[in-house]
């Protein structure tokens, strides 16, 4: 993997941005299906494996807050190792951040994800 590049986020993979969009719109169904089958999501702390944990997590990932999230940068690594940079505001202790999503791709489905700030 090389140093990541700053690029625009329409030049985020079709994938990506796919999930991106079902993700924001909580579309747990529609986003799952941009996953491989033995997915694996890491965020705050916890590690999802597999489709129905993915689900899961895409399902109640939020937690009882709402929030909006917005797309402010993008990277890529390789083509396969991609990071969104999202910001995220709303009513959790805070009220807003932003996290990198780190995508890695396999065969244009999301391997890997971690999301941290």
């Amino acid at each position: 993997m090389t140093a990541p590049v700053t690029i625009e986020p329409t030049q985020l993979p079709a994938t990506i941005r796919a999930y991106l969009a079902a993700s924001a719109a909580r579309e747990a169904e529609a986003a799952v299906r941009t996953f491989t089958a033995d997915a694996v999501v890491t965020d705050d702390g916890r590690t999802h494996r597999g489709t129905e944990e993915v689900l899961e997590f895409l399902r109640h990932g939020g937690g009882p807050f709402t929030w909006t999230s917005r797309l402010v940068g993008a990277e890529r690594a390789d083509e396969t190792h991609w990071v969104a940079v999202n910001r995220i505001e709303g009513d959790f202790p805070g009220g807003v951040v932003e996290l990198r999503y780190r995508f890695t791709l396999v065969d244009d489905l999301i391997a890997e994800l971690a999301i941290a700030p």
